[in-house]
C-alpha cells in the first residue's frame, strides 16, 4: 500500500509539473484549545496592544497564523495585505464578530450584515451624513452640546478620564457625556437631560457586553447588556410611534426622523441601525477626545500652539458667534492634532473577517472559514513608517510626504487619517 500510494503521488505530480504550491502563512499553534488567547486579549485590553503582533512578526512576517476563539486565524500587519483585505469587503471576505456583539448589535444592523443589505443601510448612513449637513447642522450641534456641557463644570473641579470614559459603577465621566448626548441628540432627536442619562446607562451597560461570555443568566455582564438592548429598542420603538402619530411635518427626532421619512424599511431594521450608530458614534467620538485630551495634556508645546490657532479666530470673530465651516478650515495645526490622534489613538485597532472562499494571496493561500484580522494599529505604530511612533508628534502632519493621497500607497488607507468632516462621514464604515 505504502509503494502504491508513493507510485500515485508521483503521477500526479508528473501530471501537474507546472502547478504552483501554495502554503498557509506561517505561524504556531500554542496552547491547546485556546492556542493563543490569552495572550491576544492581554495584548488588546493592555496599553500596547501591536505588542503581541510585533512578537509574532519577529518570527513569522507581517503575515503570521495563530489559533484564536478556537479556530486558525490569519493575522497581518502588512499594509498590502490589509489594503486586499478591505479592498475585497463582500466579494472574498465579509466581517465576523464573537456571537456576544452579533446579538447585541442585532441581525439587521449596517455592522453585522452582508451584500446587497450592507451596501443600502451604508449608503443611508452616508447620505446622512453629507457634507452640507456637517457643514450647517452637525457643526452648530458639536459646539451646543460643548458649550452646555462645559459650563456644567464647576471652577476648579476635577475631570476624570478613564480609558472608554466609563467608572467600573457605569458612571459615564464628561468627554462620555458629551458623545452619547451628541449621539442621542443627532439620532434620536432627545434633548432632556434626564433622558440622555438614562440613555447613557443603558449604552453602558451595552457596550460592557460586547466581547463577554454569551451566558444570558442573572449576574453575567452579558445578560445585563442584553436586558440594556430591550430597553434601548423599547425607546427606538417609543420614539418612532411619537413620529409616526405627529406626523413628518413636525420637526425633531434626529436621524430616526429622516429615516422613517426617507426610506422604507420595517421597524426592527431601523432598531438595529440606530443602536449601530449609537456604538460606532458614542465609542469612537469618547475615545478619540480622551486620547486627545491626554497627549496635549502630556505635550504642552503642542498645547500652546493649538491655543494660539484657536484665540486667533476668537480675536476675529463677536464673542456669542459659532464657529463656521471656513473657522474650522482655517485651523490646520488643530487638523495635525487631529490626524495624530487617529494614528495613535487606535479608534480600529483591529477588524475580523472571515474567508468567504480560498483565497490566494502571494504565495499564501486562505482557506474557506478562515479568520482574518488586518492589525491596523501594527502599521500605524510602526517604526519603519513612521518615526519615533508611539510620540505623539503632530507636526509630523505638516510633511507633505505624509499628506500623500492613499492610492500612492499611504499604510493608513485602511483607517483614514482624514479632516474631521471625512471622518465622520466615514466612521459609519466600520
Amino acid at each position: 500500500m505504502f509503494i502504491f500510494f508513493v507510485g500515485k503521488f508521483l503521477c500526479s505530480k508528473r501530471k501537474n509539473p507546472e502547478k504552483i504550491s501554495y502554503k498557509f502563512p506561517p505561524g504556531r499553534r500554542g496552547w491547546p484549545l485556546v492556542g493563543d488567547s490569552f495572550n491576544f486579549y492581554n495584548a488588546v485590553a493592555g496599553s500596547h496592544p501591536p505588542s503581541f503582533v510585533r512578537e509574532q512578526v519577529k518570527r513569522f512576517g507581517n503575515i503570521f497564523s495563530c489559533s484564536l476563539f478556537g479556530k486558525w486565524t490569519v493575522v497581518s500587519a502588512d499594509p498590502s495585505f490589509n489594503r486586499f483585505v478591505m479592498q475585497n469587503e463582500g466579494k472574498f471576505f465579509q466581517s465576523s464578530y464573537p456571537k456576544s456583539f452579533r446579538d447585541l448589535v442585532g441581525k439587521n444592523g449596517v455592522i453585522t450584515v452582508q451584500g446587497e443589505q450592507h451596501r443600502k443601510l451604508h449608503g443611508i448612513a452616508a447620505n446622512m451624513m453629507r457634507l452640507e449637513k456637517l457643514k450647517f447642522h452637525f457643526l452648530k450641534d458639536i459646539q451646543i452640546v460643548m458649550l452646555h456641557t462645559l459650563k456644567r463644570f464647576q471652577e476648579n473641579q476635577v475631570i476624570l478620564l478613564q480609558d472608554v470614559c466609563r467608572k467600573a459603577s457605569r458612571i459615564l465621566f464628561p468627554i462620555s457625556q458629551i458623545a452619547i448626548n451628541l449621539m442621542v441628540n443627532q439620532l434620536l432627536g432627545v434633548s432632556s437631560e434626564s433622558e440622555i442619562d438614562q440613555m447613557a446607562q443603558f449604552f453602558s451597560d451595552f457596550v460592557d457586553g460586547c466581547l463577554s461570555v454569551p451566558v444570558n443568566f442573572p449576574g453575567f455582564t452579558y445578560h445585563t447588556a442584553m436586558k440594556a438592548r430591550e430597553k434601548i429598542i423599547s425607546k427606538i420603538k417609543k420614539t418612532i410611534n411619537e413620529h409616526r402619530q405627529k406626523g413628518s411635518s413636525e420637526s425633531g427626532d434626529g436621524l430616526l426622523g429622516r429615516l422613517l421619512d426617507e426610506e422604507s424599511l420595517p421597524d426592527e431594521s431601523i432598531s438595529d441601525f440606530i443602536i449601530n450608530l449609537l456604538f460606532a458614534g458614542n465609542e469612537t467620538t469618547a475615545k478619540t477626545m480622551l486620547f486627545a485630551v491626554y497627549f496635549l495634556t502630556q505635550n504642552p508645546r503642542a498645547m500652546k500652539q493649538l491655543l494660539e490657532e484657536q484665540e486667533s479666530l476668537k480675536r476675529n470673530s463677536l464673542e456669542e458667534e459659532m464657529l463656521t465651516w471656513q473657522d474650522y478650515k482655517a485651523m490646520p495645526f488643530t487638523q495635525c492634532v487631529i490626524d495624530e490622534t487617529l494614528r495613535i489613538g487606535g479608534i480600529a485597532i483591529w477588524l475580523i473577517r472571515e474567508a468567504k472562499e480560498d483565497v490566494t494571496y502571494q504565495d499564501y493561500v486562505i482557506p474557506k472559514g478562515c479568520s482574518v484580522i488586518p492589525f491596523m494599529s501594527a502599521v500605524h505604530l510602526d517604526e519603519n513608517l513612521y518615526k519615533d511612533a508611539i510620540t505623539f508628534n503632530p507636526w509630523r502632519w505638516m510633511d507633505p510626504e505624509n499628506k500623500m493621497d492613499s492610492s500612492e500607497g499611504r499604510p493608513d488607507v485602511l483607517f483614514p487619517i482624514c479632516s474631521l468632516g471625512e471622518w465622520l462621514s466615514n466612521s459609519f464604515d466600520e
